[in-house]
């Protein structure tokens, strides 16, 4: 229990009290998220401490845990930030910065783990034993680790994906139409004065575009990869295809857009993969 609610504080902290300003500037903002983890795991380990590890000391079940989860954060944050700096990845190199991120998380997975295990006591070899033995992780943990794959698959899969994608929505504008206004103006002393006519003309051209809503689209992005995901823990993968041929219908006059089209399969494959794999991992441990 104590392993799955320092994960899911980690998650909380790093894709719920992040904000997107903390994220396009993350050295600016790196004391005010490492805060955020501070608060968030010393809340995890002082109540665990309170109820589980009264038999331990203070330095064993909450101060070294909880000094080295945040420093090894800082540390590892502070490194992805000149390597990206370093290695001049810009933001249209979108598969090497989703490769960093996942790196990224990984590595802070790994550090809870080690400072669980050294620190809480948790054996490593229990993991192996829920997914090789079937081994029962009891109503709390089972409810931790569902929220735990519900947050994969929303916030942190929707973070990936974005990343992947790029600056490309933005440049998938709907074109709406051209419009033209002219504005003239005749002299009248020039017309007194001369034959002809002497106008002062303006136009104006506008070409419409209307912008996608990101916001709806990263909702249905959400409710895409639950339903694959509920759907594969059931193990019914014909009805995935039903969604599939929605998202498609629903786009049907866009795909004769090529960008547009490479741009939706890109991130419906993505969100597709991403459901089906945590509905396996979801039916593998609880069942």
């Amino acid at each position: 229990m104590t392993l799955l609610s320092l994960i899911l504080g980690h998650l909380i902290a790093d894709f719920y009290l992040q904000t997107d300003e903390m994220v396009v500037d993350k050295m600016k903002n790196i004391k005010k998220h490492i805060f955020h983890h501070f608060l968030v795991n010393l809340l995890v380990l002082t109540v665990f401490y309170l109820f589980s590890f009264q038999e331990t000391s203070v330095y064993n079940g909450l101060i070294f845990p909880l000094v080295f989860i945040v420093s090894s954060h800082f540390f590892i944050d502070i490194l992805k930030i000149r390597l990206l700096d370093t290695l001049k990845i810009t933001n249209e190199e979108n598969l090497k910065r989703a490769s960093f991120f996942l790196v990224d998380q990984l590595i802070h997975l790994a550090m809870i783990l080690l400072a669980a295990w050294i620190f809480l006591g948790f054996k490593l070899a229990g993991i192996q034993e829920v997914f090789l033995n079937g081994k029962e992780l009891g109503t709390i943990n089972s409810i931790l680790f569902i929220i735990i794959v519900m947050i994969l698959a929303t916030s942190v899969s929707g973070h990936m994906i974005k990343i992947l994608l790029g600056s490309l929505p933005n440049q998938l504008l709907t074109f709406e139409g051209k419009y033209t206004f002219k504005n003239e103006r005749q002299e009248a002393q020039y017309a007194k004065n001369h034959t002809g006519n002497r106008v002062l003309a303006e136009e104006y051209n506008y070409t419409i575009f209307s912008k996608h809503d990101l916001s709806r689209g990263r909702l249905i992005g959400y409710i895409e990869r639950l339903l694959v995901l509920v759907l594969t823990f059931y193990s019914a993968y014909p009805a995935i295809g039903f969604i599939v041929a929605a998202k498609s219908i629903a786009r049907f006059k866009q795909m004769d857009d090529r960008n547009w089209a490479e741009y939706f399969l890109l991130g419906t494959l993505t969100s597709m993969f991403i459901g089906i794999t945590l509905g396996i991992l979801l039916r593998e441990v609880l069942t």
